[in-house]
């Protein structure tokens, strides 16, 4: 089914790093917010990273995100796919990436799995560039990776671009 992407990045002019996903779970898209699935790892890890409480609701994550100098959005515009599965994605438009790095003071690109990146590759590396990092996925299908191993991997990259 042709899915269109349904809500905006979150960045400010501020934002010095971008993390970018690949296309919304069918949660996040139900829920109208990145990264929605229950077990889906991604707000614990910035919260552990940016050492604040887990956020509950949308307006706690777009602070903890925008306080800690992070902006986040996905590659697509818009793609076929089979729920929520990046293996399914055919038919892919990306999203103008530019309209968000033109405005803000991201040095580095965070992909959070393979997919985004390699969507990113295929179709903006020429256009934008930019220093670029691929992340283990934080989804719940990427179980060989544990929360303490994600956390100490995205730790690392995340702490060490914000400064």
């Amino acid at each position: 089914m042709k899915v269109i992407h349904p809500f905006e990045p979150v960045y400010s002019t501020e934002s010095k790093i971008l993390i970018l996903g690949s296309f919304p779970s069918v949660k996040s898209r139900e829920d109208n917010f990145y990264y929605a699935h229950p077990q889906n790892r991604f707000w614990r890890i910035i919260a552990s990273i940016l050492n604040v409480d887990v956020p509950r609701n949308i307006n706690q994550k777009k602070d903890i995100l925008l306080n800690g100098k992070i902006a986040i959005w996905d590659v697509l515009k818009s793609c076929k796919i089979e729920g929520s599965s990046d293996a399914s994605i055919k038919e892919p438009i990306v999203n103008d990436i530019s309209k968000v790095l033109d405005i803000t003071n991201i040095s580095c690109i965070f992909f959070n799995g393979n997919k985004a990146f390699n969507i990113y590759n295929k179709y903006l590396k020429s256009k934008l560039h930019i220093k670029c990092k691929v992340l283990p996925s934080t989804s719940p299908a990427n179980a060989m990776w544990n929360f303490d191993r994600l956390l100490e991997v995205w730790k690392k990259e995340i702490i060490e671009e914000l400064g």
